[in-house]
């Protein structure tokens, strides 16, 4: 008999905790952006500067995450869990009290180390904790608090930085990072390390922080198809992956077992969440420019008009993983995939009088379509690799979801200065007419529904996988 597909009351608190972790991670991802001005301001420091914030935050969140997935596996997940919290905390309140710009991007550094770690763990957390039946579920709810949070970022730093000043947007971590560590100290129960004896990888940890933060820097300076530093940056990333490879290839205790991408499901659901993810942050970053440049709609109007795509994944996701553990995972991911291309159609259409209802309505089925294909493909990634290879598989899947976000900006922005000319991403934007923004826009929503369609093409030929009498293994479709 299949066991029962609903979270006991413990299994809830777990997940809840592990769920704050991501609320966190995802409020601090939109949080930070709405208060540069007031950052740049406060220290009399240039635009520059100020996005440095941002930037160096992201490129150590991304870096670390493979190496906290393995410190994971060495010390055990809920005590670098644990860990991760008091330093994103601690690494909050550094922020909040930093007197220079210099200290708080140094502080960002710190925040980012607990971040990662944070982040990495997660989905392996739930995996580890959770009865097998109800891990779509679990990984839905966690996905629903991560929407939450990035819904929640812009409007919650808009009123925290005009009520107080830009420290309120940091020293909110606080108290929610105080009750998760009290929490988690209580209830998330300790699994034994999977490589008690294990080290961590150093130089493959510095040769992925070279390889990511030198395609990201080239990601940010491509945007301009003649800078000659982003091709630069992008060959130096190139040979330090191809050394990451050989390096990870040889090692006895690799960062990630670069075999499991020998696994066709796991390696081209990876691919499904790093285009997923490049169409969101692609749609998320392009729809600003069309709803103030074309139609005029003041910054915080524009943003209850673009919260409705975070929105609709807070409604799907948890449905999705539930849907998952029932049917299996191919369905809800195909199923969100075709939502979110017919959305994406609509935007297609958008001209400089389509009605704001439509466009809301149009940005809400697209967040009902990625949230219905994120849970169960983060599900799905994690029932096709090996015990020994979860963590590391946790830390992968968020690591390419912020590859995803960083090529998503990159990309439509590429694409729309191409198709508008390179004053578009620039605030003279404003003296382009309309109607060449309209056709860039429209060339941009077609590109991410071709994104999209490859994904789909991609799942035709992954096989399913639900639970079955408490395990999670492959079905036919």
């Amino acid at each position: 008999m299949r066991r029962s597909s609903r979270l006991s009351r413990r299994d809830l608190l777990i997940v809840f905790v592990i769920a704050l972790g991501s609320f966190m991670a995802g409020l601090d991802g939109t949080i930070v952006n709405i208060a540069l001005p007031s950052i740049a301001g406060a220290f009399d420091a240039s635009a520059v500067a100020a996005s440095w914030v941002l930037t160096a935050y992201l490129i150590v969140l991304v870096s670390l995450l493979l190496a906290a997935s393995r410190l994971g596996d060495i010390a055990g997940y809920k005590k670098v869990f644990i860990s991760g919290f008091c330093i994103f905390t601690i690494g909050s309140a550094c922020c909040a009290l930093s007197p220079s710009i210099e200290l708080l991007i140094l502080s960002r550094l710190l925040q980012a180390a607990g971040g990662a770690t944070i982040a990495a763990l997660g989905s392996v957390m739930v995996i580890t904790s959770v009865p097998a039946s109800a891990r779509g579920a679990a990984l839905g709810i966690v996905a629903m608090f991560t929407m939450m949070g990035a819904a929640l970022g812009p409007v919650a730093g808009g009123y925290l930085t005009s009520l107080f000043s830009w420290n309120a947007i940091f020293f909110v971590n606080i108290p929610i990072g105080i009750v998760a560590v009290l929490l988690g100290i209580k209830i998330i129960p300790a699994v034994h390390p999977p490589s008690p004896e294990g080290r961590l990888d150093l130089f493959g940890v510095l040769l992925i922080f070279l390889a990511l933060s030198t395609l990201i820097g080239a990601l940010t300076s491509i945007q301009d198809a003649r800078s000659v530093a982003g091709f630069l940056l992008l060959l130096i990333s190139a040979f330090s992956w191809l050394l990451f490879i050989i390096h990870e290839r040889k090692s006895s205790e690799p960062l990630i077992d670069l075999s499991i991408f020998r696994n066709r499901s796991f390696s081209l659901q990876n691919v499904c969440i790093l285009l997923l993810q490049m169409v969101m942050a692609g749609v998320l970053v392009i729809m600003p420019f069309y709803l103030e440049l074309v139609r005029g709609i003041s910054t915080d109007n524009a943003g209850l008009i673009i919260i409705a795509l975070p929105l609709g994944m807070i409604v799907s996701a948890p449905i999705a993983g539930k849907i998952a553990d029932a049917i299996g995972t191919r369905r809800p991911i195909i199923g969100g995939f075709a939502v979110s291309l017919l959305s994406l159609f609509l935007l297609t259409r958008i001209g400089a009088e389509t009605g704001l209802p439509d466009i809301w309505i149009s940005l809400f089925i697209l967040g009902i379509g990625t949230g219905s294909a994120y849970a169960p493909l983060n599900s799905a990634i994690m029932s096709v690799v090996p015990d020994k290879d979860r963590s590391a598989s946790s830390g992968l899947i968020k690591m390419m979801t912020n590859l995803g976000n960083s090529l998503g900006v990159a990309g439509v922005m590429l694409v729309a200065t191409l198709a508008a000319g390179p004053k578009i991403a620039e605030v003279s934007a404003k003296e382009l007419p309309p109607a060449a923004l309209v056709g860039a826009f429209q060339v941009t929503f077609f590109c991410c529904m071709v994104l999209l369609l490859i994904g789909m093409v991609l799942m035709a030929g992954v096989q399913s996988s639900r639970v079955v009498k408490g395990d999670e293994v492959p079905i036919g479709f």
